[in-house]
């Protein structure tokens, strides 16, 4: 079914998903996106839905890896929302880098395990525009005891 559909918004809706809302995590200390040049930075973005954060915890101690690649996809949901936002319609989104940050014990050694999750959404969803650069690493802590944190840079098309 999502291979027949024609458009992002076409292929998210055949997933049975949705762009959340904006606003949440929302800070005063940072934006959720800036633009600089045809370059758009989105900030970290967490596994929010609805307002609230998904799960907490150190993935390999707290949260299993099949976990973690929920919250992951969820989180790269939320950054396309913001994409999305900054370009006008997510069917103009392409995504050029994603850095997805996993809070995981130092012998996990799973983080691209995770990372895949959201790059397969992403690639589900946008197709070839979808396709992008990507670091996942291994860290102690992320923001309210988060198991992942993604942050993307994205261009118009």
């Amino acid at each position: 079914m999502v291979e027949t559909a024609t458009t992002a918004t076409d292929r998210l809706r055949a997933l049975g998903l949705e762009l959340p809302a904006l606003g949440f995590g929302a800070s005063p200390h940072f934006v959720n996106h800036k633009a600089v040049d045809s370059s758009i930075y989105i900030s970290g973005q967490l596994p929010y839905r609805d307002g609230v954060l998904l799960g907490q915890g150190i993935v390999g101690r707290d949260v299993d890896v099949p976990a973690a690649r929920g919250f992951a996809r969820q989180t790269a949901l939320n950054a396309l929302a913001i994409a999305a936002d900054a370009v006008g319609d997510l069917d103009r989104v392409r995504v050029v880098q994603m850095l997805v940050f996993v809070a995981s014990t130092p012998d996990l050694g799973e983080q691209s395990r995770v990372a895949d999750a959201a790059s397969d959404l992403l690639v589900e969803v946008l197709g070839e525009n979808g396709r992008h650069a990507r670091t996942a690493i291994g860290v102690a802590g992320l923001p309210r005891n988060s198991p992942v944190e993604i942050q993307m840079v994205c261009t118009a098309v």
